[in-house]
């Protein structure tokens, strides 16, 4: 008896796990109904930095927009490969809306497996759903590149992906991050989704829990390099004294108010801010000097 009631209740935990780690697709109301808008989608690709990750080391000009994928990612967690997302056989061009979005903003391949959070799906889950459907739009205008990149190398226990189901429910959320004072701009606002969203700079300007999730306790307060290389600064006005103009300055020339330029994985990150209208900049530098400040 007792024997039967133990396997019982394996049985059911068992069951409970493989419910609590299961992928959740969105729902057919929640993709885009329209064709997207590749001009929109150029706006995002820069904003989500796409080339920075999916195009080869050093990429210059037109081969800024070949992405058969990038250089590996060196973490604690394992070396994680950035995949061809080009519109070819080898990347994603036989995706639908619905494939893209559903790895977009809940982080789940075509065939239903979790993706590693290497991939910045926490901030992308922020995204209107238009917004993704231009970016789909605009990839699709983009030469296709043949080839596949290496698999990820990735230890136990991290390699079973389904585990990251229970992560996701801890760490994977749509709403806003920074809770903004009543007074804050329309451009703060804006700022807001920029950058908490498809521009996700908490993925390296937060510290992140012992589970690898961002801290959002301790939101924009810097972090170590998640390369190990150093550390990333804080971005609130806690650590970053500069005024909104030093910032805009900085994104689209990168030059500090000091005369200093931008350096190390920063570069790929202001070749891309450079892109953006004006206006997407100062929305960003805005909403810095008015999220709540963290102490390093």
């Amino acid at each position: 008896m007792r024997r039967r009631v133990g396997l019982t209740i394996v049985v059911a935990l068992a069951a409970a796990g493989w419910i609590a780690t299961a992928p959740q697709p969105l729902g057919a109301d929640e993709v885009a109904r329209r064709p997207g808008d590749a001009a929109r989608g150029e706006r995002i690709f820069h904003v989500g930095g796409c080339a920075s990750c999916h195009a080869a080391k050093g990429a210059k000009g037109a081969d800024r927009i070949r992405l058969g994928g990038g250089a590996a990612l060196v973490t604690q967690f394992g070396t994680f490969q950035p995949p061809n997302i080009s519109p070819g056989p080898d990347g994603i061009g036989g995706w639908s809306l619905a494939d893209f979005d559903n790895a977009m903003r809940r982080g789940i391949s075509p065939d239903g497996r979790h993706y590693y959070p290497a991939f910045p799906y926490t901030s992308y889950a922020r995204m209107t759903a238009a917004d993704v459907a231009d970016l789909l739009a605009y990839l699709q205008t983009l030469p296709a590149v043949a080839g596949k990149t290496p698999e990820n190398q990735v230890g136990f226990p991290f390699s079973i992906r389904r585990g990251i189901g229970l992560w996701k429910r801890f760490y994977l959320a749509s709403a806003p991050v920074a809770a903004l004072p009543a007074t804050a701009s329309p451009a703060a606002r804006a700022g807001q989704y920029l950058v908490e969203g498809p521009g996700h700079c908490g993925e390296c300007h937060t510290p992140r829990t012992p589970f690898g999730g961002t801290d959002r306790t301790r939101w924009l307060a810097g972090a170590p390099d998640p390369e190990g290389k150093g550390k990333v600064p804080g971005l609130t006005s806690a650590t970053l004294e500069w005024s909104a103009g030093d910032i805009a300055e900085y994104l689209k020339t990168g030059f500090t108010p000091d005369y200093d330029s931008v350096g190390g994985s920063m570069v790929e990150v202001q070749a891309n801010m450079a892109e953006l209208p004006q206006a997407d900049r100062d929305a960003i530098s805005a909403y810095l000097k008015a999220v709540p400040p963290q102490p390093k």
